[in-house]
């Protein structure tokens, strides 16, 4: 039994209605067919905005954009020209809070049992998920980079992390005093792995393989050391021991 596909009819009020194709989906240009025009101008029919936005969704968004445009279609927009039904509303408010949080707390789906977990180390790509521990009878950890089960060596140690020497960092002095933060010269960035030499005098940097900014200091996320300091002042959170795991 086939899925009905939603489409709109004469009777569909208070939406702006033409037969122009489909700016969304390329293949869509009978020009019997109803189609809605968008906030931001584009034309679609409500399947396809329907597939549009779950898409997003899955891809952890927590709002809805044109894919051509990059405006932003509001909720209430997306839920009447999507036509969406009572089950699909309940499964995109759902997955729009659960999208809201990861991104909030810093949230993964463990790989094995789908459980939201919040990783306390940031300075370990290697997460331990307590619940597949219990149910396959072993240790489960997975990598919080890929999202895929470690493989790496255990103890998971990086001797160049570990042995390398302190640096100060000149722009970053204790209030009141002239003592400069101190920190390893050498991280492992703590969102892909990939390890870093500091040579600037910020504590922000910027990882050359993934492009994330963080603080050399405390391993923090810049948008979140921020919130507590600046860039010229030691972090809230204190220095972030080196990184042996």
């Amino acid at each position: 039994m086939f899925e009905d596909i939603k489409k709109f009819t004469p009777f569909d009020k208070g939406i702006k209605l033409g037969s122009r194709p489909s700016d969304l989906d390329d293949t869509d240009d009978n020009p019997s067919v109803l189609r809605a025009e968008l906030s931001c101008g584009h034309v679609t029919d409500p399947q396809t905005l329907t597939d549009c936005c779950r898409a997003q969704l899955n891809h952890g968004q927590t709002e809805f954009k044109c894919p051509l445009c990059k405006k932003k279609w509001p909720y209430d927009e997306v839920q009447k020209l999507a036509k969406l039904t009572v089950e699909e509303q309940l499964s995109f408010e759902e997955q729009l809070g659960t999208n809201t949080v990861k991104k909030i707390v810093d949230f993964r789906d463990c790989p094995g049992c789908g459980s939201l977990l919040e990783r306390s180390d940031v300075s370990s790509l290697c997460v331990q998920c307590s619940v597949c521990t219990v149910k396959n009878g072993r240790i489960f950890e997975f990598c919080w980079q890929c999202e895929r089960e470690w493989k790496g060596p255990r103890p998971r140690v990086i001797s160049v992390v570990i042995d390398c020497p302190m640096i100060s960092l000149p722009s970053v002095v204790y209030k009141g005093t002239d003592v400069h933060v101190q920190c390893p010269a050498i991280r492992a960035c703590p969102f892909c792995g990939v390890l870093i030499e500091h040579n600037e005098g910020c504590k922000m940097i910027s990882c050359p393989e993934c492009k994330t900014e963080f603080c050399f200091a405390c391993l923090k996320p810049t948008h979140e050391c921020l919130k507590t300091s600046t860039h010229l002042i030691p972090c809230s959170a204190g220095v972030a021991p080196r990184q042996i795991n």
